[in-house]
């Protein structure tokens, strides 16, 4: 009966607002609370991953209320097979990148930025509301943000704000997207609700209609991811943030896109993913030759990881489009796979540039 998946989302909220309040003549203290508050949120993530049964296909550990009821917004999170290993993933990520590195410089903003992105990452694994998932889909932007523009190195204002317009961009096509789907939606069945499940189940949008709104969803992921050609912020965003943005936006964020091809594109729209497969499959290919030769090519060991993930997340949106069981199960695999290889990479580049 505990809300386990809330308290996921709600916990590093708390902790951000903790760091806040803390005394600056105890800055030793604002990594260890941090570090705590991180570890707590992946001890519920273990949770979770050892109370999922397995064998159910089913949203396991849902937890609902309402929230904007004329709206027909809830607050609605839960957790299936597909988004398990990726909420395990972010929970034991943030604690190692939290305690690996040290802030250059003002402790608690940075620590408290960290707890608040972990929270909006986490929120977006879990939402099943589509305006809630809107929500934690635009929070991640803002830590990032800060992180890449005020912690960050060389041309770090400049990374910081490509990396803004281009996810910003995306997400607005996202949103008339969402709001387009739930208000058709509504001109059909006469019910005005954002809950995925309820959507996907209704399929009430024409197959055109619901051709324009896949394609509004697959821009913003296709940034998020990134995917080519919309790659180009990814290298400078990499290369500028601080080792601890760089393990994150890796091994996490990354994910925020290929998460949502399958749990939004391909599920709320079955026919319009068929229909734009062919395409989504050959920008993947072009990804994974253009950012291996672009490797090659790096003398700047961040820029050169950065290029490798555009091609590893080539093959995850080719293995989501084939559109079988062993290519979503290879391509979820390859989600977790990347993110821990390469969050680790970042972590040793990272401690390179330290002591270097």
């Amino acid at each position: 009966s505990f809300p386990v998946l809330s308290a996921l989302v709600i916990l590093p909220v708390l902790g951000a607002l903790l760091l806040l309040v803390l005394p600056k003549s105890r800055p030793e203290h604002f990594k260890q609370v941090a570090f705590l508050v991180s570890g707590a949120t992946a001890g519920l993530a273990v949770w979770v991953l050892t109370d999922f049964q397995t064998g159910s296909a089913d949203f396991q550990l849902v937890d609902t209320h309402s929230w904007i009821e004329s709206l027909g917004i809830s607050w609605t999170l839960g957790v299936d097979g597909i988004s398990l290993w990726l909420v395990v993933l972010t929970g034991l990520i943030f604690p190692m990148a939290i305690i690996a590195m040290d802030a250059e410089h003002d402790p608690k903003a940075y620590f408290a930025w960290l707890l608040v992105l972990e929270a909006g990452c986490m929120g977006v694994f879990l939402a099943l509301d589509l305006f809630a998932f809107f929500v934690f889909f635009e929070i991640v932007l803002i830590p990032m943000y800060f992180l890449i523009g005020k912690w960050g190195h060389g041309e770090r204002a400049y990374a910081a704000t490509k990396f803004f317009i281009y996810t910003m961009f995306g997400s607005a096509l996202m949103l008339v997207g969402i709001l387009s789907l739930a208000f058709l939606n509504e001109a059909e069945t006469g019910v005005l609700t954002f809950n995925l499940v309820e959507l996907a189940e209704s399929q009430a949008i024409a197959t055109t209609t619901a051709r324009w709104i896949f394609l509004s969803f697959a821009l913003a992921f296709a940034v998020k991811v990134p995917l080519f050609p919309f790659h180009t912020w990814l290298p400078d965003a990499h290369t500028n943030a601080p080792t601890a943005g760089s393990v994150i936006l890796a091994a996490v964020m990354l994910k925020l896109g290929t998460y949502g091809f399958l749990r939004f594109g391909v599920y709320l729209f079955p026919e319009a993913a068929v229909w734009f497969a062919p395409a989504l499959v050959t920008l993947g290919t072009i990804g994974i030759i253009y950012g291996a030769i672009a490797a090659t090519m790096q003398r700047d060991l961040k820029r050169l990881v950065a290029y490798s993930s555009v091609a590893h997340l080539g093959f995850i949106v080719i293995g989501t489009f084939s559109l079988n069981t062993e290519g979503i199960e290879g391509g979820i695999l390859q989600m977790v796979n990347h993110g821990l290889s390469t969050g680790a990479l970042f972590l040793l580049v990272g401690w390179i540039y330290d002591r270097r």
